[in-house]
């Protein structure tokens, strides 16, 4: 049986939902985040926004500065997941495999319903079933979607980002290492800013550099190497992960002046960990990988993690292993204005073993 993966993507989502319930905001530039005359970051911008160079994780000040027009508004975080359940709702009607990504993005697996030996004739047949399921988020929800249809998860994910807003991309298996080519190698999930820079480094800077060296990647990338050469051709064998278990938990805070204060940063660091040791108690399991992650003045972000042999689940523990982290990392070197703990490699609890350093 042929694979037949659709990648959903909600267009704009928070914007979308605001501009939908509000009809003084529609057609306009519109950001969904902190004020600009407060220390925040935009979480969405509607498309009449981005024209400008808006753009999620930027500082409020500075969408304002690019969009002088722009309408901010607070985001409404309870409300969009309340739509999002909604929108999963009517994927659920389309296909039971179903991985939900985020809040406004989701995986599903067709192949059972399009039964073509042909690969590129499977995905063909796909395509109604696509139409079908923007219109009718269209017609229930009032929001648009992207959808991208491929034979695997890695090309149904650039599908859904080709031709967005409301946007419908098929990339039949025959053309995939040509639609490929000529895009940056950052469209390849796991190439970050310092992979990139890596690659760069041996001329290697779209996804066509990457099909036709012959050079070992292994030199630029390590372990990645045997993985980013099957990505660059457009071979994917993942899985959809339809489990509802919980990956990571998460807490973190930016502090109303930057600071570079030690005891300000462990009491944050204290407060973060309880934060998280409370969530893990009450999802009743231990944590095998802790990261911290801190963000400069510059908005320049880092982030560092320790994997252990045994669960931690106290706060005092998880505090002590974030402590550890900035410390052998030297992160406190400037002022910091974000702080977070992150937890994840969530495992049954178990009786704790002391790690040397402690």
């Amino acid at each position: 049986m042929s694979r037949v993966i659709f990648h959903i993507d909600m267009d704009a989502f928070f914007a979308s939902v605001e501009q939908r319930d509000h009809a003084e905001y529609r057609n306009r530039p519109l950001i969904v985040g902190a004020p600009p005359d407060q220390r925040g970051v935009v979480c969405a911008a509607s498309y009449e926004a981005r024209q400008f160079g808006v753009r999620s994780a930027m500082p409020s000040r500075t969408a304002a500065k690019l969009c002088p027009q722009g309408i901010f508004v607070r985001p409404r975080i309870d409300h969009y997941r309340q739509e999002s359940a909604k929108i999963m709702a009517l994927l659920q009607g389309v296909s039971s495999w179903i991985e939900q990504v985020s809040v406004d993005e989701a995986y599903m697996d067709l192949s059972e319903r399009c039964t073509a030996c042909d690969p590129d004739e499977a995905l063909l047949q796909a395509i109604p079933l696509a139409k079908a399921l923007k219109r009718r988020i269209l017609e229930e929800r009032h929001l648009t979607a992207s959808i991208g249809v491929a034979a695997n998860k890695f090309l149904a994910k650039l599908g859904s980002d080709f031709n967005k807003p409301d946007g419908l991309t098929l990339i039949p298996e025959r053309d995939k290492v040509s639609f490929l080519r000529g895009l940056p190698v950052g469209a390849i999930p796991g190439v970050g800013p310092v992979t990139r820079q890596a690659l760069g480094q041996f001329g290697l800077e779209t996804i066509g550099d990457l099909q036709d060296t012959p050079r070992n990647l292994a030199a630029a990338v390590g372990s990645f190497a045997p993985t980013l050469k099957r990505l660059a051709f457009g071979e994917d064998d993942r899985a959809l992960d339809m489990s509802e278990e919980r990956k990571s938990i998460s807490s973190e805070t930016t502090f109303t002046q930057d600071t570079e204060s030690r005891p300000l940063l462990r009491a944050a660091l204290k407060e973060l960990a309880a934060d998280v040791a409370a969530t893990l108690e009450k999802e009743g399991v231990g944590v095998l990988t802790v990261q911290v992650k801190v963000r400069y003045s510059d908005f320049k972000t880092l982030t560092r993690q320790i994997r252990l042999s045994e669960p931690l689940t106290s706060a005092s523990e998880i505090y002590r292993m974030a402590c550890h982290l900035l410390a052998t990392h030297k992160l406190v070197s400037s002022p910091i204005r974000l702080l977070g703990i992150g937890a994840s490699t969530l495992v049954p609890p178990s009786p704790q073993l002391r790690m040397p350093f402690l």
